[in-house]
């Protein structure tokens, strides 16, 4: 984080920042927010005022949350109230309370782990236990080969394994942040069948997907019950300066979510979700994801997958997962003669950021599956001459570490 953060804001040199999850800056979308802002400031200054010198609910807004609930039950007819919707300080803090919420040492002794059917996963998952215990239990994907140079991870129901005793929830992506992997209809129906079977819930991180910001590129419907947790995020419309999650779950888990909150941070940010409130009420947010986001984040994928295809050697036996969604490639090079890692220092000496892919294979014995150590995650959101630039330093380096 670090070394994005540097590459980031403070512009070093001619580093090409093509390893963060910071969305692309669009153009429709922050003509948007920035006339929202002006009518706060102009045309609504006791709620400007509110926003910013008062205290909000541990939950989050009650305008925001009843908008939110609204919003959901009419698109998707899921049986919400605002009493479902609970709002955190960024979806990072979401995973925080969820996962030690339902994993960990238990109260009546032992632990339970949050199962990750199919891995790599999200590495902000990573590290955040409370305790000095093991929170993940891993599955590796099936690798399904697309062509010569694309791949797909698919869940092995055969050797998942879940039960009760052993995990206190399943959680996925969707899209998956790095491989930019789509669960199907038919895999997330089966882990939703597989987590009622077991009582335990299905935590489902839609940071990227339905209905907003909707950066998934294949047609697929968004779920929800009482026994599913979806995370939202305001941060990939175009706000990740507002720090704002959003939680959908049952009663009784928004309370434990709101409590959280009270102890740990009292209060989230009112920013976000006055600035977003009015798209959501009115429904305009769901135009906007499908008609200026997805195409924006689809054309960037689309220039990212032909610029791997023109810049990465043919004598290098690499392969990319499929674009499905979210902000990135996610690479694949057999027998890499180094480590992800040393890759990932010699991109960086070479003014190329990227993520490496170790990070995201916890919750397994990596150490014994090279795949593990031969991936990184390529952004395509910054701007095209950083991508092009990008890419023209992948396949140089890639060159001299197959020689």
């Amino acid at each position: 984080m670090d070394d994005l953060g540097e590459a980031l804001t403070l512009g070093r040199g001619k580093l090409r920042m093509m390893g963060g999850g910071n969305p692309g800056h669009i153009p429709e979308m922050q003509e948007i927010f920035r006339k929202r802002m002006l009518e706060l400031v102009q045309d609504t200054p006791d709620e400007f005022d509110r926003v910013l010198a008062d205290y909000d609910q541990p939950a989050g807004s009650p305008a925001f949350r009843e908008v939110l609930a609204d919003f959901l039950k009419r698109e998707y007819g899921w049986n919400l109230t605002r009493k479902n919707v609970a709002i955190t300080n960024g979806g990072q803090t979401a995973f925080f309370f969820l996962l030690n919420r339902f994993a960990g040492k238990m109260a009546g002794g032992g632990q339970r782990k949050i199962l990750l059917p199919i891995v790599p996963e999200y590495i902000g998952y990573g590290d955040q236990g409370v305790a000095d215990v093991e929170l993940f239990d891993g599955r590796k994907p099936l690798i399904e080969r697309i062509s010569e140079r694309e791949f797909k991870y698919r869940i092995d129901f055969e050797n998942l394994n879940a039960n009760r005793e052993e995990h206190g929830a399943i959680a996925v992506s969707r899209p998956t942040n790095p491989s930019s992997n789509v669960l199907t209809d038919n895999e997330i129906a089966k882990l939703r069948e597989l987590a009622a079977e077991e009582g335990i819930p299905l935590i489902i991180d839609n940071a990227y997907g339905q209905p907003f910001p909707g950066v998934i590129f294949p047609d697929v419907t968004p779920v929800w019950d009482e026994n599913i947790i979806l995370t939202m995020s305001l941060s990939k419309l175009g706000l990740p300066g507002t720090r704002t999650g959003i939680i959908v779950a049952r009663e009784d888990v928004i309370d434990d979510m709101r409590s959280m909150t009270a102890i740990v941070g009292l209060a989230n940010n009112n920013v976000g979700q006055a600035m977003a409130r009015p798209m959501i009420e009115s429904g305009e947010v769901r135009r906007l994801s499908e008609t200026v986001i997805r195409p924006f984040y689809k054309k960037r994928a689309e220039l990212a997958v032909s610029l791997a295809h023109e810049c990465l050697p043919d004598s290098v036996p690499w392969r990319m997962h499929q674009s499905e969604g979210a902000f990135f490639l996610w690479f694949s090079f057999e027998n890499l003669p180094i480590s992800c890692r040393e890759l990932y220092r010699k991109l960086k000496d070479a003014d190329l950021v990227v993520v490496p892919g170790e990070y995201f294979f916890y919750g397994l014995d990596k150490e014994k599956w090279p795949h593990a150590r031969q991936c990184i995650r390529v952004s395509f959101t910054q701007p095209e001459e950083i991508v092009r630039d990008g890419f023209g330093i992948l396949g140089k380096v890639l060159e001299e570490v197959y020689r």
